[in-house]
C-alpha cells in the first residue's frame, strides 16, 4: 500500500503544536493563537439560527455561495478594498485557507514554483506541496523593513514561477504594504507575468491608515486574486466562511476544486456572514482600538528589556526578538510554557527567517496579556 510522496513529507503546523503542548495545562497565558478573543456579535448568532431555527434553511447553498451574500459582499470589496468586481467573481469558501488551496491549486502544478513569503503562515507551504508545486522562499526580515524586496524578487523568478503570494497586514509580522510598494509589485508580477495572490484575511485591522488592497491597482480582476475572511476581522473563527474575488478565467477552475473538497459552505453560516456584512460595523473600530492597546501594552512592556520587537502596523501579533537568550525559537517557547505559563508560537513555525523569535498573539484580555508580558520580563 503506497501513499503520495507529498503525502509523506507533508510539514505540521507549529502553532497547533504548541496549542497541544499547552493543552490542558492549568494556569496558562495563551498568546499563541492566531484568535480573536472577542465572542462572535449576537446579530450574527441570531441570523444563524433564525436561518435554521425559524426559516429551515437547512438545505444545500449553491457552490459559490448564497446570492445575496455574494452581491453584498461585492458592496463590501467597492467600499473597503477599493475593488469593483460582478457577484460572479466572487466565491464564498470554507474559511480564507479554503480560498488559498483552491487558488493555488488552480495556478500550480509539479512543473511549477511560487513566491512564499518567510517568516509566512505555513499553510502556504503545506498547500504549494499538496499540489506538488515548488515553494521559493523572498526574505521579510529587518533589512529590507519586514516588505518584500524587489530585487530579491527578481533574482528569484525562473520560467516556473507562476505566481506570489502576498500577505497584508501579515501574519506573524503585522507589516503592512502601502500604496507605493504595491504598485511597484504589481508592475513586477506584470513584469515577470505572475498571478498575484493576495492573502488580505486581516484587512480590517489596520493601525497605519496605509493598508492597501493589491486588487484596487486594476480596474477588474485580471492578475490579482485576492482572499479574505470572516474569521479574524468579525470573530468568525469557527463558522469558516471566507471569499475569494477571481479574475474571470479562474471562476471555473476554482469552482473545480471547491465542489469535491466542500460542495458548499454551511448555509446557516453564510446567513451569518450576509447578518455580519450587511449590519453595523462600529464594533469592529472597538475592536481594531483594543488591538492597538494591547500592541501598545507590550510594547512599552518591553522596553529596557533583553527583548525586541517589531512594530506591527496591522494584525494582532507581536513579532518578539528573543535571540538575546541563545536558544532556538522552539526551546525557548516551550521552556516560556513549562516554566512561566506562557504560551507563544516559535518564529519557526512561519520559516527558517522565524528562528529567534517568537509569535504573540494581542488578542487575548488586557489582563492576560499584562501578565503574560510580566512573566516574560520574569524569564
Amino acid at each position: 500500500m503506497r501513499l503520495t510522496e507529498a503525502a509523506l513529507n507533508r510539514p505540521q503546523s507549529g502553532v497547533r503544536k504548541m496549542m497541544e503542548l499547552a493543552w490542558g495545562r492549568e494556569d496558562v497565558i495563551h498568546l499563541e493563537v492566531g484568535e480573536p478573543g472577542f465572542a462572535t456579535p449576537d446579530h450574527v448568532i441570531e441570523a444563524a439560527h433564525r436561518a435554521a431555527a425559524v426559516d429551515h434553511k437547512t438545505r444545500y447553498s449553491p457552490t459559490p455561495g448564497l446570492p445575496e451574500l455574494r452581491e453584498a459582499l461585492t458592496h463590501k470589496l467597492a467600499k473597503v478594498n477599493g475593488i469593483t468586481a460582478p457577484a460572479e467573481q466572487v466565491l464564498v469558501t470554507n474559511g480564507g485557507a479554503n480560498a488559498l488551496f483552491a487558488t493555488l491549486g488552480s495556478l500550480l502544478d509539479a512543473s511549477t514554483s511560487v513566491l512564499l513569503p518567510d517568516p509566512g503562515w505555513s499553510n502556504f507551504t503545506m498547500m504549494t506541496r499538496a499540489f506538488g508545486a515548488r515553494p521559493v522562499y523572498y526574505d521579510l526580515d529587518a533589512k529590507n523593513g519586514y516588505l518584500p524586496d524587489l530585487d530579491q524578487l527578481a533574482a528569484l523568478v525562473d520560467d516556473s514561477t507562476r505566481a506570489i503570494v502576498l500577505n497584508s497586514p501579515s501574519n506573524p509580522l503585522g507589516s503592512v504594504i502601502d500604496v507605493r510598494l504595491a504598485e511597484r509589485l504589481f508592475e513586477f508580477a506584470a513584469a515577470h507575468d505572475l498571478w498575484i495572490v493576495s492573502d488580505e484575511c486581516y484587512d480590517g485591522v489596520d493601525f497605519s491608515g496605509d493598508f492597501v488592497s493589491m486588487g484596487s491597482l486594476e480596474g477588474a480582476p485580471e492578475r490579482v486574486i485576492s482572499v479574505y475572511s470572516f474569521s479574524k476581522v468579525y470573530a468568525m473563527t469557527g463558522w469558516r466562511v471566507g471569499y475569494v474575488v477571481v479574475p474571470p478565467e479562474v471562476v471555473t477552475p476554482v469552482l473545480g476544486l471547491l465542489q469535491p473538497s466542500v460542495m458548499c459552505v454551511n448555509t446557516p453560516a453564510q446567513y451569518a456572514a450576509l447578518a455580519a456584512i450587511t449590519g453595523p460595523q462600529d464594533y469592529l473600530d472597538v475592536w481594531r482600538e483594543q488591538y492597538r492597546g494591547n500592541r501598545d501594552l507590550v510594547l512599552d512592556g518591553i522596553a529596557g528589556s533583553r527583548y525586541r520587537a517589531l512594530r506591527p502596523d496591522g494584525g494582532f501579533y507581536v513579532w518578539l526578538d528573543v535571540r538575546d537568550y541563545g536558544l532556538s525559537s522552539e526551546d525557548f517557547a516551550v521552556r516560556l510554557l513549562l516554566d512561566h505559563g506562557v504560551a507563544t508560537t516559535p518564529g519557526t513555525a512561519f520559516g527558517a527567517n522565524g528562528e529567534g523569535y517568537l509569535r504573540l498573539s494581542l488578542a487575548t484580555t488586557t489582563d492576560d496579556l499584562a501578565t503574560g508580558v510580566a512573566r516574560l520580563l520574569a524569564v
